[in-house]
């Protein structure tokens, strides 16, 4: 098992705003954003102590879908690589990548490049992905798309780690006496976090998984399934505890003059570092935020105003 983050403390990282346009989450600014855009905000997510960014992956989206989810998704190969030129140490998360849809050869081949260009910072998140059109439009199962990720993650995981000539043996994929390179940074690999809230998520994440990236899960909704993460890491013989995530509600930090939703979390620095310190106490060691902003200046203002005046007082 793979570990990343400080042990004891709450560490924080963000979905990068731009790269991923559903309506459920996104900004009316960031239809017009663009990579420079993603550049600014990944800066400041260096400088203003953010564990990662994380970029989203969908290959395609049926017209069906599109209402709602849009078709902007960046590539998050392509996006995180080229944020790893632009920043020195935040993490480079993939939340996430649907790694089923592709050989394991190629997944591996593509985020070992991209720990080596960005010094080690990759973690790589997976998911079975949910769009049925998707997975038919590039020749995949979609009911299967479960056993097929857990074995593409055990793939990965051999073909991430620190021989050249990885071996795996598996139902689906075989490999042996094949090379790659450039290797990853970090040995004995980059770290998988599983993502997903069902059963089999949780199930995946506890077994194969060095973290957990739950997906809406409501506070009062964690313990249990924590407490069932834990149970079935305890059965699988897996002693080293999973890096347990989770995603806050939307935070303003200060008293915003417009309407930023009845979820959203927002008033004086101490007041939203003391509510987000409950997560810590649920068990979690990471939490992605998401900021209510109007456009790319209020989102960096709102990230500074988190390092610099939050999150100082999560840890107390």
């Amino acid at each position: 098992m793979v570990r990343i983050l400080p042990e004891g403390r709450l560490s924080y990282g963000m979905q990068l705003p731009v790269q991923a346009q559903s309506v459920l989450f996104a900004e009316e600014w960031e239809a017009d954003a663009g990579p420079g855009d993603l550049v600014e905000v990944a800066r400041a997510a260096d400088r203003y102590g953010f564990a990662y960014v994380a970029c989203c992956e969908h290959v395609v989206v049926p017209r069906r879908l599109a209402g709602a989810m849009g078709t902007v998704w960046y590539d998050p190969v392509a996006t995180l690589a080229h944020l790893a030129a632009v920043t020195e140490r935040v993490g480079l998360l993939s939340h996430v990548a649907v790694v089923g849809l592709k050989h394991p050869l190629v997944s591996a081949k593509q985020y070992a490049t991209l720990d080596r260009l960005s010094g080690g910072r990759l973690i790589l998140g997976v998911g079975a992905g949910h769009v049925q059109e998707e997975f038919a439009a590039l020749g995949v199962d979609f009911a299967g798309r479960g056993a097929v990720l857990d074995e593409t993650v055990d793939a990965l995981k051999a073909a991430l780690g620190p021989g050249e000539f990885a071996e795996f043996a598996g139902e689906r994929f075989a490999f042996s006496d094949l090379g790659q390179a450039p290797r990853p940074v970090q040995v004995p690999r980059p770290p998988v976090w599983v993502g997903g809230s069902s059963p089999a998520a949780v199930r995946r994440a506890a077994e194969r998984g060095d973290g957990w990236l739950p997906q809406g899960d409501r506070r009062e909704q964690l313990p249990a399934k924590i407490a069932r993460l834990r149970e079935l890491r305890e059965a699988a013989g897996i002693a080293e505890p999973a890096e347990i995530g989770t995603i806050a509600e939307p935070l303003y930090v200060g008293a915003p003059s417009w309407a930023v939703g009845k979820r959203t979390l927002s008033g004086p620095p101490e007041r939203i570092a003391a509510s987000l310190r409950e997560y810590r106490e649920l068990g979690v060691d990471q939490i992605q935020v998401r900021f209510r902003s109007r456009d790319r200046g209020e989102l960096l203002d709102q990230m500074a105003a988190f390092g610099e005046r939050v999150a100082v007082h999560l840890d107390e």
